[in-house]
């Protein structure tokens, strides 16, 4: 922990009076790694600590999205999220400050209480698949625009919409995006057609927290109502999760036969993002998605 400087503590006392309605002494901060987007710090006051992320690059729309995706996940009541204490734009900088958590020891059934609690979020459904506005990916726009059609949905909002944007920033070749197009037109054949489930919209390790008292709190959310295969399937991209994880969410709502089978088609989504994100080195383990479902 460092003191504060004098170029930051006024921007840090100005976010905590609007988010909280009240001065409050700054003692000092720390920064905290793992972010790519924003920074992100704890702030020690002579209240409490805050969790506190700002940009000076990224549009305030991007915190602000995030601010409500945290708001919808707590109000499903399924899975726990930190509280969201305010954000706005300050100083040029855009800002969220959230509920700050002092990790605890995970308790033995972490795996299970969020398979069970992420079957529970999946539980509540809408008419339509998308969200009443678009949000981010990461730092990328994901549109969600309401489809009634699941596979238009993911066609469109999804796939398409990133693959196109990767192949007019040239990471991929017009190929690739043609036949990225021709899987997409079956999409009715290789997928079950499921209801609009409530999605964290970006679940791996690095949005998942031990909280306080051992169990799962979620963060960093692109919460809609899409397909609920997709974001499983994410769980599975970058090593897995633990296999009580798995079990629970079956036990609790048990995905049609095959899963296995279609994984890789959903998380073309997430490799197309790595792909505008970070560059070509998931160009290889697209193509080889694409190989395997249209030749």
């Amino acid at each position: 922990m460092f003191h504060a400087s004098d170029y930051l503590d006024e921007f840090f006392a100005s976010v905590l009076l609007r988010a909280l309605g009240r001065p409050i002494e700054v003692i000092g901060y720390r920064f905290l790694s793992g972010g790519c987007v924003h920074q992100t710090l704890v702030l020690s006051t002579s209240e409490a600590n805050y969790c506190l992320k700002f940009n000076e690059q990224e549009p305030e729309a991007l915190l602000l999205a995030e601010a409500t995706g945290l708001e919808a996940l707590r109000r499903a009541d399924a899975l726990q999220v930190p509280q969201v204490l305010g954000a706005g734009m300050q100083a040029g900088r855009s800002w969220l400050l959230i509920q700050y958590l002092e990790a605890g020891r995970r308790r033995p059934d972490f795996w299970e209480a969020l398979g069970q609690g992420l079957a529970l979020l999946h539980g509540h459904t809408a008419p339509r698949f998308g969200a009443e506005a678009d949000n981010f990916i990461g730092s990328l726009p994901q549109p969600n625009g309401w489809l009634a059609d699941p596979f238009a949905f993911f066609a469109e909002r999804r796939l398409l919409h990133q693959g196109g944007q990767a192949l007019l920033a040239g990471l991929l070749p017009l190929s690739a995006f043609k036949r990225l197009e021709a899987l997409c037109g079956r999409l009715a054949q290789l997928l079950p057609a499921e209801r609009p489930a409530l999605l964290h919209g970006d679940l791996w390790s690095g949005n998942l927290l031990i909280g306080p008292d051992g169990g799962p709190w979620l963060i960093d959310p692109a919460v809609h109502y899409g397909l609920r295969e997709a974001e499983l399937a994410f769980t599975h991209l970058f090593g897995g999760f633990e296999e009580p994880f798995y079990q629970a969410y079956q036990e609790a709502f048990p995905l049609e036969p095959g899963f296995a089978e279609r994984r890789d088609v959903y998380n073309l989504y997430p490799l197309l993002v790595h792909l505008n994100l970070f560059g070509s080195g998931y160009l290889p383990g697209i193509e080889r998605t694409l190989q395997r479902y249209v030749g």
